[in-house]
């Protein structure tokens, strides 16, 4: 994942872990972040598509955690998050006419498929509540 999706998802998870019991609104997330708050906006909303994030509009609006910290996983958040590969893109039109051509995305599709998964895996054995009790 080449930009910074994950890292301003898990930015907001964890403001939002900190502050169970208030809704923040995206202004202010987006204060700490240092980024528009229509960058936030958007991520808000992918993680509230996700089931991670629920909001209120108007005056007393904001976002809040869907679940408690302990039963989010950052596989979870993630997951919501990508859209690219963890090792890029592959070579749109290798030539046929070579050996390795012919054949480099078919395996290089299992090798990201693996390499995906133990992200994953790594991932989901951290909860958003141990990642964000390293915060005082």
């Amino acid at each position: 994942m080449n930009n910074t999706r994950f890292a301003t998802a898990v930015h907001i998870m964890t403001l939002l872990a900190k502050s169970p019991q208030e809704w923040l609104t995206s202004d202010w997330v987006a204060g700490s972040i240092n980024v528009n708050p229509v960058i936030v906006r958007k991520e808000i909303s992918v993680l509230r598509e996700a089931g991670l994030i629920i909001s209120r509009q108007g005056k007393e609006g904001g976002s809040q955690l869907a679940k408690e910290a302990d039963s989010i996983t950052i596989s979870e958040i993630y997951k919501a998050v990508k859209n690219t590969e963890v090792l890029g893109k592959k070579n749109q039109n290798p030539n046929p006419a070579c050996s390795v051509g012919k054949e480099i995305n078919v395996h290089l599709n299992t090798l990201f498929e693996e390499t995906d998964q133990l992200v994953i895996n790594f991932l989901g054995d951290k909860s958003l509540q141990e990642f964000a009790d390293q915060f005082e």
